[in-house]
Order: C-alpha cells, then structure tokens, then sequence
C-alpha cells in the first residue's frame, strides 16, 4: 500500500512532469520556483509562468502541509471535539490553473490532493475543469471523451459518476451558470468493499498525468485563431467570473486560506487582468450568447 512519503514524492513527480511538458507547450516561457514553509510544518514549491507565447499567467504547486485539524473541518466530519485537541493532519497535492493569452483559448484547472489524519483517516480527491472563452462543441467533446477513458480504466462509475459531481461543483450559483463545460470532481475516495488505497492513488496518478495531453489538444486547436478587442473584452469579462468562483465557492481556496496556508500560492488562480462591466448584456445570436447558452449542468458533450 502507499505510503504518506510514497505520495509525497509521487505528487512531486508529476509537478515536475507537467511543467517540463509545459514549458515545451509553450515554447517560450519558463517556469520559476518559489519554495516555502507552512508554519504547522511542512511546505511546498509553487512553480510561476507567465508573459509566454501561450499562457498569460499560470501556476503549477506542490504542497505537502501539517497541523492540528481545524475546527471547520472537525465539525464537517463530525468529530468529538472535546476528544480532539491532538489530532493533526497531513494534506499534500498539486494544483493548477493556466490562463492563456489568447481569448480563443481555455482556462484550465486541475487539482489532486491526498489528506491523512492521525486517527487513520485518509482519503483522495481532485477534480480537473476547462473553462473556454468561447465554447466549441467539438474540443468539448474532446476533453470529455479523454477523461472519460482515463474513468474507465478504473471503473465504468466514475465517469459519469464525476462528471456530474462537476457540474454541480464548479457552478456559480450566484450567476446561476456553470464556470465551462465541467470535466471531473471527486472527493473522499476512500478504501471500501471494491477499491483499496493503491488503487485509488493510482487513480489519482492517471488524472495527473493525462493533464498535459489534454489542455494541448485545446492550445493545437485554438491558439492560431484570428482575435480582436471584442473578444479580448469578453475574456477579461469571463476570467471576472472565473475570481467570483475562486474566492467565493471554491473549497480549495477556503481550506488553504483557513489552514494558515501561504497566500500567494492559493491565489496564484487569480489572472493577471479581468474585468467587471456593471449588467453586461451579450448581443443576441452572437457568439458570447452561444457560449453562454452552453454554460449550464448536465450536458452531454460526448454525444452533444
């Protein structure tokens, strides 16, 4: 079975395999490390890219973090307080989000995280989204049918399983849209009567390392595609609603901020320009309004 130090490393593996594999994506930026530590213990090494020919501003951290279990998150796993007051935690992972130059191209997020207790709780979890500008059906399928076969080579549920869990995840319910077209969420794999601990991590494993294939089948596809100031206009619009999801709904960001986690690296999903026009309205039949009518839950892509 896997250890905490077997993960660690594993995580800290595939941080180094996407941004080699980013970097050539690119073709011109290079990533920087900072290196940091947690005040409960541990730390991370958050990797920054930005000014490239391709992406804008993007970010792909490791963390491998310690402490004493919050109160927030012994009351959602409804542990005896009284009873808590040394039980700690050990949570590591990767995360990612990428913003693209162009506003023909996607934003995209992944995140894998392991989490242990010193009782002997663990679980995994994660999830991977894209959220496009504008959205075209086709490369939506795409992104669809890629995680859906890494899904199945674990098992026939999660797929439609964490699709679903997607769709009601990344959504803006003070929008009431959808933050794109979705992709995969799961949380609290744990070991039951079907799968144990090694064949959740090498789940998690796959989703990681299938990242780069799929967000370059987008940047092939979108990055040569004429653009003016409209279209600029409406990604600086749409990254706008990307920060209300991020620093309104997102667990991730509440987690990190609640943990005493290092600011600058949980914020790095934040782009570098967005904007917000009070009561925008997108001309009727354009293709803002298409992508619009495409941001909603429970779309089939793969057989849209």
């Amino acid at each position: 079975m896997p250890t905490l130090n077997n993960i660690i490393e594993g995580f800290q593996n595939i941080q180094d395999s996407i941004c080699n594999g980013l970097e050539q994506l690119d073709g011109q930026a290079k990533f920087e490390q900072d290196l940091w530590e947690h005040k409960g213990g541990g730390g991370g090494r958050t990797r920054l890219i930005q000014d490239g020919k391709v992406i804008e501003k993007g970010g792909v951290n490791f963390s491998a973090v310690k402490g004493n279990v919050p109160p927030f998150l012994l009351d959602t796993l409804k542990v005896d307080i009284e009873h808590s007051s040394d039980l700690t935690f050990d949570a590591t992972g990767v995360s990612i989000v990428l913003h693209p130059q162009s506003p023909m191209c996607p934003i995209i997020h992944m995140n894998i995280r392991y989490f242990e207790m010193s009782n002997g709780i663990w679980w995994f979890g994660g999830g991977i989204d894209l959220t496009p500008h504008y959205v075209t059906p086709s490369l939506a399928k795409n992104f669809h049918v890629g995680l859906k076969t890494v899904c199945d080579q674990h098992h026939a549920s999660y797929y439609p399983e964490f699709k679903k869990w997607a769709d009601e995840y990344f959504f803006i319910k003070h929008r009431d849209e959808t933050r794109g077209i979705g992709g995969i969420f799961f949380d609290r794999l744990m070991a039951n009567d079907e799968f144990d601990k090694a064949q959740r991590w090498a789940f998690v494993q796959d989703v990681g390392n299938t990242f780069v294939d799929l967000y370059s089948h987008q940047i092939k596809a979108t990055q040569s595609l004429p653009f003016g100031e409209e279209q600029t206009k409406w990604q600086q619009l749409r990254r706008g609603r990307y920060v209300e999801f991020n620093l309104v709904w997102d667990r991730g960001t509440k987690f990190g901020l609640q943990t005493g986690g290092r600011t600058e690296s949980i914020l790095m999903s934040l782009p570098k320009q967005a904007m917000w026009l009070y009561d925008y309205q997108t001309t009727p039949n354009s293709p803002e309004a298409k992508t619009l009518e495409l941001l909603k839950k429970d779309i089939d892509w793969i057989n849209l």
